[in-house]
């Protein structure tokens, strides 16, 4: 658990590469400021000379060699090193280890091998694979496809210690592995290949993929490989089939078999490639009509529900093309990993959301059980098309104030609306050395003199337009968009706050559950949802976790049938543990059906105010009651 935490506090600063006190560490991690101390003292032990940590006045960041200490281990005979081992072991050896020769050779005791065993059976859980015990003697039994599995499970460990990369896969394949000799080489010419072929790659799965070609090819070398028939009447998988096979002759030294053929093709389908600019025949002939129809009667749904424009065909296509291989992902259980879906949830969590509620319909249409990181997959399909259907209507209007001079000013909106034109639109231009500066009302005024008193919304600019020009405009903007979300955001919050649904003193006691159930008791009293409501709201949590940032959570339910819109806070100091992390603000959110559009806006906004570390330490130390909470929360609105 120590090196767990240790690497958790690393993972930490290396992904914020700001300055962090021991104190918003501590409540990040669960544990006291001295042991956070302490943690930083273990983690520059592990690379010569420290420097994974800095430590200054402002607290604890990243170092240059925080990267070096994430991967590296504390001594040669580490709990994950040995367990890594043994299960190498097992594997490689038919007829098992000896108990007694492995701990020799290990440089342990028995007791701790059979204590590590006792950790293998926790790690085969949905691997099809037993671990039999016979005296001295233990062996593991199962198919190969299950033994793979395993070691892809081992591998995915690695990540989760660190960034995935070759000396990752040489930790769990052996250094001697075959399959991890040209990890690099043979996944440049893979995509070059697929993209040969038509194929739009997705990079964010491939090294995943290419992860199973070298543990296929590791374990082709030592005489495991796949059955499989000899021949394939599918064109797509065929074809690139052959691409894997010629790539991994020529760079690992392995000829694959007609069974680990097929399985590599079917993974790189199902995972990592997508049909060219429009979903071609051959596409089109693979989908599903059952799948494809159950993706466009929820997709529907889930425009309605929330007010969002994705209902379009070669959405539904996409996303239905998509959905098939992930049923097929499933099936085989081999999930696909996603390394945005972390940053997916805390910056796009009504796109997130929108995905949920995707995900939850197909997966009880199709009764295929769905992670995270699926989840994710969903939401950038889904985050694509809203961004490609954008309304003009959102961008900011400006008026350019530039004295006449020849076709100086025209020459200037040319290059406004070249520069900024997804930032704002040009709907006036005033040419008068004195223009009615108070009669101007759009979103900016973009001057090349000086006003008469500065504005928030005012922008100085050159009359030939300057990169600084760009991002003092895109940042000003920006400083716009926000104070209005924000100010929205206030007058929402303060309708949909109740004194008597405020908690401080959480202490997370009985889990995530007990922490919705006690919240969701204030507004079943008010008389605002119901005791199905609650029910609701610990299913949806149970399919992907609310936590949206490092400090909040946001449970709610599937569904907007409370009497009207309300919220329940939770305040939680130290800090509670809610899914894989932990947070200190907990926001029981129950929406009712008149209140659609304002789901939009609470939903991320909120999240979005406590995004910022600073700002949730403001609220959390200060507001000890419900008034002095509802303050400091308008106080940080306001900035």
């Amino acid at each position: 658990m120590t090196r767990a935490r240790q690497d958790r506090l690393l993972a930490l600063l290396s992904r914020d590469g700001e300055w962090r006190t021991a104190a918003t560490l501590a409540d990040s991690l669960g544990v006291t400021p001295r042991s956070v101390r302490s943690y930083v003292t273990a983690v520059n032990a592990r690379v010569p000379g420290g420097g994974a940590v800095e430590s200054g006045p402002l607290g604890y960041r990243a170092g240059q060699e925080a990267g070096t200490a994430l991967r590296a281990e504390t001594d040669a005979g580490t709990p994950r090193d040995r367990l890594h081992a043994l299960v190498r072991t097992l594997l490689d050896e038919h007829q098992g280890i000896d108990v007694f020769e492995t701990a020799d050779r290990l440089h342990v005791s028995p007791a701790t091998v059979d204590a590590d065993l006792a950790r293998v059976r926790g790690l085969l859980g949905g691997t099809e694979l037993t671990l039999e015990r016979s005296a001295s003697r233990a062996r593991l039994r199962g198919t190969e496809a299950a033994q793979r599995r395993l070691l892809s499970r081992l591998a995915h460990d690695e990540m989760d210690a660190g960034s995935f990369d070759i000396e990752a896969l040489r930790r769990t394949l052996g250094t001697e592995s075959v399959g991890a000799q040209a990890f690099g080489p043979f996944k440049t010419e893979l995509v070059a290949g697929l993209g040969a072929l038509g194929y739009f790659v997705n990079e964010l799965g491939i090294a995943d993929v290419v992860m199973h070609i070298a543990i296929a090819a590791d374990r082709v070398a030592r005489d495991r490989a796949l059955e499989g028939a000899a021949s394939d009447d599918d064109e797509a998988r065929a074809e690139i089939g052959a691409l894997i096979d010629r790539l991994s002759f020529a760079h690992l030294g392995v000829q694959l078999g007609v069974g680990d053929v097929r399985h590599l093709a079917n993974l790189v389908l199902t995972r990592v490639v997508a049909p060219g600019t429009a979903p071609d025949d051959r596409a089109m002939k693979r989908l599903d009509p059952d799948i494809e129809r159950a993706v466009r009667e929820v997709v529907m749904a889930a425009a309605a529900e929330f007010l969002v424009d994705i209902a379009h065909e070669d959405f539904i296509v996409r996303l239905a093309l998509h959905v098939q291989n992930l049923q097929q992902r499933a099936r085989a259980q081999a999930w696909s990993r996603n390394p945005l879906t972390r940053s997916l949830k805390s910056t796009y969590p009504m796109i997130f959301e929108v995905a949920v509620y995707i995900a939850s319909r197909l997966a009880d249409r199709l009764d295929i059980a769905l992670m995270d990181d699926e989840i994710a997959y969903i939401a950038m399909h889904v985050g694509g098309r809203l961004e490609r259907s954008r309304r003009a209507d959102q961008m900011l209007t400006a008026t350019i104030v530039c004295p006449g001079y020849y076709e100086l000013h025209e020459l200037l909106r040319s290059s406004v609306d070249r520069s900024l034109g997804q930032v704002v639109e040009v709907v006036g231009v005033e040419t008068r050395v004195d223009p009615d500066w108070a009669g101007i009302r759009t979103d900016l005024v973009l001057t090349t003199i000086e006003p008469p008193a500065p504005g928030e919304r005012i922008v100085r600019i050159q009359p030939f337009l300057t990169e600084a020009d760009v991002e003092r405009v895109q940042a000003a903007a920006g400083r716009v968009r926000r104070g209005r979300r924000l100010a929205r955001l206030r007058e929402e919050l303060e309708r949909y706050f109740s004194p008597t649904a405020f908690v401080r003193g959480l202490d997370g006691e009985g889990g995530e559950e007990a922490v919705i159930r006690r919240l969701g008791e204030t507004l079943v009293a008010e008389g605002i949802i119901d005791e199905g409501y609650v029910q609701r709201t610990i299913e949806r949590e149970g399919l992907s976790s609310t936590a949206f940032t490092d400090a909040l959570a946001v449970p709610h339910a599937i569904g907007m049938t409370a009497t009207r819109t309300a919220i329940a806070i939770g305040i939680a100091e130290p800090s509670i543990a809610w899914g894989e992390g932990r947070v200190q603000v907990v926001a029981f959110t129950a929406f009712s059906e008149g209140d659609r559009a304002a789901f939009q806006t609470v939903f991320e906004q909120f999240v979005e105010v406590f995004s910022e570390r600073d700002s949730v330490q403001r609220i959390v130390r200060r507001g000890t009651d419900f008034a002095s909470f509802l303050d400091e929360l308008v106080a940080v609105i306001d900035g």
